[in-house]
């Protein structure tokens, strides 16, 4: 990758594989911010969450909301670390839709990780009080079961992390 070359950075993998963990590694390229669902979500909605229905109402809004700014930034000059979980073809096609409008290259940085794994993380996460979100097991297993992997016909640059 150029230095100076625009990009969007986007995030793929189950809950708990590393993806903000990624994103705070590629944020440290010059020019480039961070745009973190999760810390959105709770500013803005974390009293009307409590189920997957109000995750993906709140979602959707911040989603119409976001995309026209994450186009803005682009077009300005500036990369953009998209920390928003790219894990159903419909959430990719919503991040096609910036990279169309923007023009912007595009990374998509797929975290390969088993389940146990990312439950393992999810534990010692819960257990800090750091995160934005507690997620139970149930939580986990419900959400994950509508991950699908992404495949080159979706037309991203795909980097696939073992």
């Amino acid at each position: 990758m150029l230095e100076n070359q625009t990009m969007l950075h986007i995030l793929c993998g189950k809950i708990a594989s590393g993806k903000s963990t990624l994103a705070l590694e590629l944020v440290r390229q010059p020019a480039t911010v961070i745009i973190s669902e999760d810390r959105w979500l709770s500013q803005l909605y974390k009293d009307e969450m409590r189920t997957i229905e109000d995750y993906v109402r709140c979602t959707a809004k911040l989603r119409d909301a976001m995309a026209p700014h994450v186009v803005s930034l682009l077009k300005a000059g500036i990369s953009v670390v998209l920390d928003f979980p790219a894990n159903t073809r419909a959430n990719r096609q919503w991040m096609m839709s910036i990279i169309k409008d923007s023009g912007a290259n595009h990374c998509l940085h797929y975290l390969n990780v088993p389940a146990e794994v990312c439950k393992s993380r999810l534990h010692a996460r819960n257990q800090t009080g750091l995160h934005d979100f507690v997620v139970t097991d149930e939580q986990f297993e419900l959400i994950s079961r509508h991950f699908a992997v992404p495949e080159a016909e979706e037309g991203f640059n795909i980097i696939q992390y073992g």
